[in-house]
C-alpha cells in the first residue's frame, strides 16, 4: 500500500496524452474532464503519501514530474491551437529548465538535497493550473469573460518570473551556506 500514492502519480503520467489528445483535437469538455480527474489524483497522492507517511524518494520525483509533463503538455497544445501566447508557454519552459538545471547542478556540485517548492512556486503552479481549466473551460461549452483569462495569463508570467527567481536565490544561498561549510 505504501507505493499507492506513486501508482498514482504513474497514472497521471498516463492521462497526459489523452489531455494533449483532446485539447488538440478541441473536445474541450473530455479535456476540462481528464485535467480535473488529474488535479485529483495529483491531490490524492499527496494526501496518502502525507495521511499514511507513504513519501518515498521515488514520490518525490514522480509526482512533480507528472504535475510537469501535464502541465507542460497542456501548455504546449493550447498554444499550437493559438488558445495562449507562445511567449507564455517559453517563459514556463524556462523557468522549469532553469529549475532542473539548477537542481542537477546542486546535487552533482554539493550532494543530495531535498527539492521542496517553495510557496510562490506552488503559486505559481496553481495558476497554471487554473489558466489550463480556465481557457479549456471557456472554449468548451461555457462562455467566460475574456479579460479572465488575459488576467490569468499575465498573473501566471508574473508568477513563474517570481518563482525562477526566488528558486535561483534559495538555491543559491544554500549552495554557499554549503561551501562555507565545507571550507
Amino acid at each position: 500500500m505504501n507505493q499507492l500514492p506513486n501508482i498514482i502519480s504513474a497514472f497521471r503520467i498516463l492521462l497526459v496524452m489523452p489531455v494533449v489528445w483532446a485539447i488538440l483535437h478541441q473536445e474541450f469538455t473530455t479535456a476540462l474532464i481528464l485535467f480535473a480527474l488529474a488535479g485529483f489524483t495529483d491531490a490524492l497522492d499527496g494526501f496518502l503519501a502525507k495521511q499514511f507517511h507513504w513519501q518515498s524518494r521515488l514520490g518525490s520525483i514522480l509526482d512533480p514530474l507528472a504535475d510537469k509533463l501535464l502541465l507542460m503538455s497542456s501548455f504546449l497544445a493550447l498554444a499550437w491551437i493559438e488558445l495562449i501566447p507562445f511567449w507564455l508557454v517559453l517563459a514556463v519552459i524556462l523557468r522549469d529548465s532553469l529549475i532542473v538545471v539548477g537542481g542537477i547542478a546542486i546535487h552533482y556540485w554539493f550532494g543530495r538535497f531535498e527539492m521542496e517548492p517553495s510557496r510562490i512556486s506552488k503559486l505559481n503552479t496553481f495558476c497554471q493550473i487554473l489558466l489550463v481549466l480556465v481557457v479549456v473551460f471557456y472554449h468548451g461549452e461555457f462562455a467566460l469573460m475574456p479579460w479572465i483569462i488575459q488576467t490569468l495569463l499575465y498573473i501566471v508570467l508574473a508568477t513563474t518570473i517570481l518563482s525562477g527567481v526566488d528558486y535561483i536565490w534559495v538555491w543559491g544561498r544554500r549552495a554557499v551556506q554549503i561551501k562555507k561549510q565545507r571550507q
